[in-house]
């Protein structure tokens, strides 16, 4: 079975697999037993399609760096996700992210010299395979209304990848991000704060000092509101630390800038 091209493999993928009916043609694919697979990740990528439901729940943030992408925090520190139970599960009534929703498939270029892009999946996720139990991917030669779905699914995770590029790019022109710093108190020690940084944020003073026309501009196209589902997602920073202090995952104050 020929491998897709994979020099960096995204979050969670250790490989890919292009899917076909000659290779997996009696193949299914089974649900997971939990969320463990995400369990040490504790920055999950967003698209722009998603702000206004993961700011429920989760802070929104950008990278670091000069080509920022949106991130929903379910912990504040390398490796810990407050959101994943002793037992693998992932906590019900939270919003789950498309990205989380994809795996184990994705689309993918076989070819770095086409644009064509392929579905591929994870053999090292453990639920794609020769099983009894599961979802059947193909009918004979042809995908069945699952492996369709899934497909349809990655098309529309892939155009709105596209639309996040160009909202992205649009800020940048506007030149309303900046570092983000939030500095959190516990009641127990008052005098020493945890301090996070390595993430960008939306600059509140730069967006208020906008032209009215620009301003306009953003209501009428839509990205005013995504500015806003951002900005209000940040109250929930210290929603997050709460949740990880009571997990006991907080580490000292001096270490607690995350790696965004």
């Amino acid at each position: 079975m020929a491998t897709a091209p994979q020099p960096q493999l995204p979050l969670f993928y250790k490989d890919l697999l292009p899917l076909n009916s000659r290779d997996h043609g009696d193949w299914k694919v089974s649900s997971f037993d939990d969320a463990s697979f995400l369990a040490t990740t504790h920055a999950i990528p967003l698209t722009v399609d998603e702000f206004v439901d993961a700011q429920r729940s989760y802070p929104v943030v950008f990278t670091a760096g000069d080509n920022p992408l949106p991130i929903a925090l379910m912990g504040l520190n390398e490796g810990v996700n407050t959101y994943i139970a002793d037992d693998g599960k992932l906590e019900a009534g939270v919003y789950v992210p498309a990205y989380i929703r994809r795996y184990p498939f994705i689309l993918a270029k076989l070819n770095k010299d086409s644009d064509d892009m392929s579905l591929c999946f994870d053999p090292q996720a453990g639920v794609v395979g020769k099983t009894k139990d599961g979802q059947a991917l193909f009918d004979g030669e042809n995908p069945t209304e699952y492996t369709t779905g899934v497909l349809e699914f990655c098309k529309r995770f892939e155009e709105s990848g596209q639309r996040t590029k160009a909202f992205l790019e649009e800020l940048k022109k506007l030149d309303i991000l900046m570092d983000g710093e939030i500095a959190i108190t516990r009641n127990d020690m008052p005098d020493t704060p945890f301090v996070y940084r390595g993430f960008q944020m939306v600059d509140e003073k730069k967006l208020r000092e906008l032209p009215a026309e620009t301003t306009h501009e953003l209501n009428k196209n839509g990205m005013m509101m995504l500015i806003h589902a951002q900005l209000f997602s940040m109250n929930l920073m210290r929603t997050l630390f709460e949740r990880q202090s009571a997990q006991g995952k907080v580490p000292t104050p001096a270490a607690a800038t995350p790696a965004v």
